[in-house]
């Protein structure tokens, strides 16, 4: 028997060595299916990284797909049981790097619009894709790129499906509606060095801080809503000292995160922390790094029709969540759109023998097929 149009698409992606930030050639093998669609293209390489956006059609709404063609690097390839970049079919598993992320994903996205288009030559509004080669790395030169040229003409999409693996045990159990934003504080505490035995002729950094570190750890920065949990707030890095045990340390790094939540801005954040830094009179640098703001579609036309499409084809309603890490929906949100993130399960991302379900696959396609008839058909 031979493979379905979704399936063997998938495969011919999952073969090509795209490691982040290369897409070897499956940007190419896409804008090939969609110039006989009738789809304009256009490719935008920015540094290493390569991008195109592609557009059926000149009216409202703007309908946009948006994913990308780079991978996580496979590790050590000895632990895969097949070849990571040879795909490889399981007991209805497809095994491969980019199976599940997101490959796979992409691979439904062509073929759901290539069978709408097929059915709804006129149809409504526009469709479009925003792909990129620079989600797993820096994504300085991807998404946000592309999003930044769009904006700057005025191009702006109304509503766009993210395929992320999203989903938690078969596809469609999970769509993600949001996503909490992301901003890193890296701080450096002065003090002054000197000897353990003579604490009176130094100020140790370390016991200076930590008095300001348990208040941010206690304080509650928000109580979240109903689709967000209270922003959080974690220190994943500490470093003092010279590795002697006689020296009392003169500085002392601390790395924290936020995860958070709409009801709190990263400008609030920000002063909210110096603020008890100050209070408690650290003599310190602080710099910042914002990876991504919170953005949430908690209702409208696109997350009416991709719950509906979700709720006929696995006739059980999906889970609205916001949980997760970040994703390109928030260079996406920047424009105003509706935003949601649908695609596979999830488990195996990133990881050694990464696989994807064949019928989920298929489903999926189906998914992305009745969302667009629900919108533009």
């Amino acid at each position: 028997m031979s493979d379905s149009s979704t399936l063997a698409l998938a495969k011919d992606l999952i073969s090509r060595e795209s490691v982040t930030p290369e897409d070897a050639g499956c940007q190419e093998v896409m804008i090939n299916r969609l110039k006989k669609l009738g789809f304009e293209i256009e490719v935008m390489v920015f540094e290493d990284t390569t991008n195109f956006w592609a557009r059926r059609g000149t009216s409202a709404p703007l309908f946009a797909f948006a994913g990308h063609t780079d991978v996580v690097p496979p590790g050590d390839v000895s632990q895969w049981h097949t070849p990571p970049f040879e795909p490889t079919v399981i007991d209805e598993y497809l095994h491969g790097r980019g199976a599940a992320d997101m490959k796979g994903s992409l691979a439904c996205m062509i073929v759901a619009v290539e069978r709408f288009i097929e059915s709804n030559p006129n149809h409504q509004g526009s469709i479009a894709f925003l792909i990129t080669s620079d989600e797993e790395g820096p994504f300085i030169n991807g998404t946000t790129r592309v999003v930044d040229t769009l904006m700057a003409r005025d191009e702006l999409i109304d509503m766009c499906i993210v395929g992320e693996p999203s989903s938690t045990h078969h596809v469609g159990d999970v769509i993600k509606n949001g996503r909490r934003g992301s901003i890193t504080g890296d701080l450096v505490i002065k003090g002054t060095q000197g000897h353990v035995a003579y604490p009176h002729l130094a100020n140790n950094p370390v016991h200076q801080a930590l008095p300001a570190l348990s208040e941010l750890v206690e304080t509650t920065w928000d109580n979240g809503n109903e689709f967000f949990p209270p922003t959080s707030f974690q220190i994943p890095n500490l470093h003092s000292g010279t590795g002697a045990s006689n020296v009392i340390p003169g500085e002392f790094s601390v790395q924290f995160n936020f995860r958070f939540s709409t009801e709190i801005t990263s400008d609030q954040i920000k002063s909210k922390v110096h603020s008890i830094l100050d209070a408690h009179g650290l003599e310190y640098e602080l710099n910042w790094t914002l990876s991504g703001q919170p953005f949430l579609t908690g209702s409208g036309e696109l997350l009416k029709s991709v719950v509906k499409a979700v709720e006929e084809v696995n006739h059980k309603t999906p889970e609205l969540l916001t949980t997760g890490g970040t994703s390109d929906g928030r260079f996406i949100a920047k424009m105003g759109s509706q935003v949601v993130e649908l695609g596979p399960v999830n488990a195996t991302i990133h990881k050694i023998n990464e696989c994807v379900s064949i019928p989920d696959l298929e489903k999926l396609t189906d998914m992305y097929e009745k969302t667009l008839e629900n919108l533009l058909g």
